[in-house]
């Protein structure tokens, strides 16, 4: 046996436990590691020279592939440089194993090359982190290892799901000997754990059905959650069957819904008093996580319901609209599949759930109405670009939206239920701009369906190196909206009117998108005339082997007129 043969292991283990997509940083602390990874048949490897870039490539892919993804990298800062991702992983709740190569523990704060510490260095935002033993030669050491390492691995899988940190010490040499072949055991233990279903229990049913007919004006606002076919298939037959409206942003992945009430965030923010109170639930179920829109948040904290009912497989519940008064531990999918079996109330006491469902339906289509009304502009904005584009996606195609006004751009605009096959991804957990890019890219190293990415200038050239690596990404498409600088903050109430506003928030950059192009081989559209978008949206949306980025190059001043054109125009379809 090789002195490393329980660090080569760890890939073998990683493999049968069906871990099987690593990310590798470059260095020389992880040497071990990183052979052990590269020569395993069963493991795909890729190599990323920049760690905050590679943390959220490792993201795209475990979300592609609803499964741990592998992150690899050397000691010191480049295991800071994973943070980001770690915490977005956190929020959204995404499976990583994340590996730390570091030195052993009496150099730490001995002024040796690349050195911090790091045990624990990510904080809360992991679900746990493990140590392993800088010496391997004693057969304690070889199963801690095992253990540790299979332990991880199921507690990312584990609901709700997330990030794992292994921080594992090595002594030097740190690569093999002349000669030394590189091998796996055939026997490498396997610690499975057996996940629950989360169903509902016999006195949760119960509960359900004694409160269920207190209730007439029931809401359901779905979060941010994964594309789900049998759950849409499950709410539409819930919806036939009570007429409860159901609210989703466009993360929601329920477009697919005919009846979803869609555009929440554009009416609640203009909608008077009596309409807002009209729309007032007595009972609210929740599901999945955060919520994009702003207004449906403040709409609800304000208008609270009698009772609020949150599911969720297990863990902490997030109350944010303050109002949780039951937390379900169980799959949404049983839990609607058990009220569509109850059975209705009173034909009075029915009709009265069906008026209110009918109040939703009513503000739906008058803001369908008003953005109808509003495009085509004489000025082309961001706005009508980002229409234009959702209209446009192939069928099957994964929608990446970026931070800040693109996920809200396209949230106002939204997908319609034809595109149902389409998959919507967007970094909420934490809602940062970085990471955007890399993202996307790991969804487009993992699945050969399009993958188009809707970004502004800012999250754009702040993820640059998700670029610069050796793999081809001839199914990845980028809408670039440039302003020039956050144009969210001329938008947004506070900063707009600052004298500050442009240098110190808005940030103004004169950069755009065609010599990053050139540098790593991309094809480059530049949007410069409205006349030229449908064939330029032809040859953008077309599959041939390149990856591809069109690009917008706007005034600040031009979107937010257009926006507060729109705005106006939804305040006055109140006042008619």
């Amino acid at each position: 046996m090789t002195r490393f043969q329980p660090i080569y292991d760890i890939a073998e283990l990683c493999a049968r436990k069906g871990v099987t997509q690593a990310v590798l940083c470059p260095g020389s602390r992880c040497a071990p590691l990183t052979l052990a990874f590269a020569r395993h048949p069963g493991i795909a490897t890729r190599t990323f020279g920049d760690e905050r870039s590679a943390g959220f490539v490792a993201l795209g892919i475990a979300q592609q592939k609803k499964a741990p993804a592998i992150l690899v990298c050397t000691s010191g800062s480049a295991a800071y440089n994973f943070s980001p991702a770690v915490a977005e992983a956190w929020f959204s709740e995404t499976p990583l194993v994340i590996f730390t190569a570091d030195r052993p523990a009496e150099w730490i704060g001995q002024q040796d090359g690349q050195t911090i510490y790091q045990p624990g260095i990510f904080g809360r935002h992991v679900k746990q982190s493990f140590q392993l033993p800088a010496d391997y030669s004693h057969p304690d050491s070889v199963w801690a290892i095992n253990r540790i390492v299979n332990e991880a691995i199921n507690l990312s899988f584990q609901e709700p799901k997330g990030p794992v940190h292994i921080n594992a010490p090595f002594r030097e040499p740190l690569y093999p000997a002349a000669g030394e072949i590189i091998g796996f055991s055939p026997e490498v233990r396997v610690m499975d754990e057996f996940s629950s279903t989360f169903a509902l229990t016999e006195e949760q049913k119960k509960a359900i059905a004694g409160e269920w007919k207190q209730y007439h004006n029931i809401l359901i606002v779905a979060g941010q959650q994964e594309h789900d076919r049998l759950l849409t298939d499950t709410l539409r037959n819930f919806f036939l069957q009570h007429n409860v409206p159901i609210v989703g942003d466009i993360t929601s992945n329920l477009h697919g819904l005919e009846k979803l009430v869609r555009h929440a965030d554009t009416f609640l923010g203009h909608a008077t008093e009596d309409v807002r109170k009209t729309l007032q639930p007595d009972l609210l179920i929740t599901l999945g996580k955060s919520v994009l829109s702003k207004q449906l948040k403040l709409y609800l904290r304000k208008h609270a319901p009698k009772a609020h009912w949150h599911l969720q497989p297990s863990g902490t519940a997030a109350d944010s609209f303050q109002s949780i008064t039951r937390v379900f531990n169980t799959n949404p999918v049983d839990f609607f599949l058990y009220l569509s079996a109850l059975p209705q109330g009173e034909t009075f006491e029915t009709q009265k759930q069906n008026n209110y469902n009918k109040f939703w339906e009513v503000e739906e289509r008058r803001a369908l109405r008003t953005l109808e009304d509003f495009f085509p502009q004489p000025e082309f904005g961001e706005l009508e670009l980002v229409r234009e584009v959702l209209q446009t996606l192939p069928e099957g195609s994964n929608l990446h939206l970026a931070n800040s006004m693109s996920v809200r751009y396209a949230n106002f605009i939204g997908l319609t239920a034809k595109q149902k096959g389409i998959q919507v991804y967007a970094n909420r957990g934490t809602s940062g701009i970085d990471g955007c890019t890399s993202t996307a890219v790991g969804h487009a190293l993992s699945i050969d369906r399009p993958n188009v990415l809707i970004t502004g200038d800012m999250a754009f050239f702040y993820d640059r190196n998700a670029f610069w690596h050796n793999y081809p990404l001839p199914n990845l498409r980028v809408v670039l909206l440039n302003n020039h600088g956050g144009v969210i903050f001329k938008m947004i109430d506070g900063p707009g009117d600052l004298p500050e506003t442009a240098e110190y928030f808005v940030t103004r950059q004169k950069l755009n998108a065609r010599k990053l192009c050139e540098e790593y081989g991309i094809s480059y559209l530049a949007l410069d005339s409205k006349r030229k978008l449908r064939n330029l949206l032809k040859d953008f949306l077309e599959f041939d082997g390149q990856t591809k980025i069109l690009e917008l190059e706007t005034d600040t001043s031009v979107n937010k007129n257009l926006y507060e054109h729109l705005k106006h125009q939804l305040k006055k379809s109140y006042e008619l």
